[in-house]
């Protein structure tokens, strides 16, 4: 039976770069996948869009890309990843232009898939938001992005075009794993029972070093091995929609019937019904078998008919965020601590005009993790203050770091560690689009024929 090797490379935006190099460089992979998007960084890619249409894309791609490219060019390793973020167009020309310095000797062809930004559709189809239940047209203030994800139908394109390089933005984390799968093994968009196999694959790998003990990890009941040197993790995938789950033998981290099931698990509500853009998964009857150090087979997902709805994500200006932190330790620590914040709180609404419903105060190292569900230590020996608020203007955010700031000289005794910070935001919504109304489209760049003199646009 064939298979194919698809190697997880990143699970998050902030993820390690040493597992994906090695991967690239030792595992023999026909795809190495980067997984670096979510609500919370395709928000903060329209943020840094909306101030510089060049950018918008995953800080790290370019790291990312000068690491690997040389190996999988090499190797003929096709590179997917969705870090295109809030900007493919410019992440697909950045990748042409890396690949000309790093592969020199040789035309990398980068595809960029885009439609995923239906700010259009959304507004004239004015949906129901979940979070408020009522339509976009009653609360659209501030609208500024809304990207819809997309799944294997359409990505696929962007596959048949033979690239070394594959970027977009926001496709859906296990799309990035089963639509090779579906391109390679040449599966029927409506055979739910394959899809949802693939499904499974992918959202094993999405995560990358979860399914590795990472997030598992802990050290007197789930004990794991070189966390410092943890391997991601790789699957050989069967033309059936069965896999074996690996890793480098020469890495650290474990993998094994229990780290699969944690990830089995993560963010999926109704494993009988694990809604994608590709297929309703069906994850109730898996089996998972050891077939060897690091090594399990998976199987027996299946599917149902996918719906006729992509999940979108709404991104609305939503203010400015600022924050101050301070510790206090020693005798009476938390008393000093909320002594502070009763003065940043009193200061902050009567001398700069903050709302005081918008602040939010943490005693961390006295049962602020807990949410007043535990009760405090009545003395810890330390306490770290943090005092947080979304308010209307850059001035207010500034406020709130500068106030805690000014506790070193004008609040209790022996602070210290202040630090502050403000950034604005975009609060983030979510809604459904009829499928039909989404419009993807394939762009090819070549490293060798680029222009490096345009200004960026496609």
């Amino acid at each position: 039976m064939r298979t194919i090797r698809i190697g997880s490379g990143a699970g998050f935006a902030g993820d390690r770069l040493d597992p994906a190099v090695k991967l690239a460089k030792d595992a023999r992979l026909d795809y190495l996948v980067f997984e670096c998007l979510g609500e919370r960084t395709v928000a903060a890619g329209q943020l840094r869009r909306l101030k510089d249409a060049t950018t918008g894309y995953d800080p790290l791609l370019e790291t990312r890309m000068r690491a690997v490219l040389p190996y999988t060019a090499a190797q003929g390793t096709t590179v997917v990843t969705n870090s295109g973020a809030a900007n493919p167009e410019a992440a697909g020309r950045l990748i042409a232009r890396i690949a000309a310095e790093v592969v020199p000797d040789r035309e990398v062809t980068v595809a960029v898939l885009t439609g995923d930004g239906v700010l259009t559709q959304v507004t004239g189809t004015d949906p129901q938001i979940w979070e408020t239940g009522r339509p976009l047209s009653a609360d659209n203030d501030g609208l500024v992005s809304a990207h819809a994800y997309l799944g294997v139908e359409q990505a696929l394109p962007a596959f048949a075009v033979g690239a070394d390089v594959i970027v977009t933005g926001r496709l859906a984390d296990p799309s990035l794993f089963l639509t090779p799968m579906v391109h390679e093994f040449g599966w029927a968009l409506d055979d739910w029972d394959r899809l949802g196999a693939g499904t499974l694959i992918g959202h094993l790998l999405e995560c990358a070093g979860q399914v590795t003990g990472g997030y598992f990890a802990d050290p007197v009941t789930k004990p794991v091995d070189g966390m410092a040197d943890l391997g991601f993790p790789f699957a050989d995938i069967g033309e059936d929609g069965t896999a074996v789950l690996g890793k480098l033998a020469d890495t650290g981290g474990t993998l094994t019937r229990q780290t699969v099931r944690e990830q089995l698990l993560y963010e999926v509500a109704d494993p009988s019904a694990y809604l994608t853009p590709d297929v309703v998964a069906d994850f109730s009857g898996i089996r998972l078998e050891t077939v060897g150090p690091d090594a399990v087979r998976v199987s027996g997902a299946t599917g149902h008919p996918r719906t006729g709805t992509l999940k979108v994500t709404l991104g609305f200006r939503g203010g400015w965020l600022g924050e101050g932190q301070i510790t206090y330790a020693g005798p009476r620590a938390r008393q000093r601590a909320e002594l502070a914040w009763s003065i940043v709180s009193d200061r902050l609404a009567r001398v700069h005009g903050v709302d005081p419903s918008a602040l939010s105060v943490e005693f961390i190292g006295a049962g602020a993790a807990f949410r007043d569900m535990t009760p405090m230590p009545a003395d810890p020996p330390e306490v770290r203050l943090r005092v947080a608020g979304r308010v209307p203007t850059e001035t207010q955010a500034e406020a709130i770091g500068w106030e805690m700031e000014a506790l070193y000289c004008a609040g209790p005794a022996a602070g210290g560690g202040a630090r502050k910070g403000r950034s604005e935001m975009l609060a983030i919504r979510s809604t459904l689009l009829p499928r039909d109304l989404v419009t993807p489209t394939v762009t090819t760049i070549g490293s060798m024929t680029l222009n490096n003199d345009t200004d960026g646009a496609l």
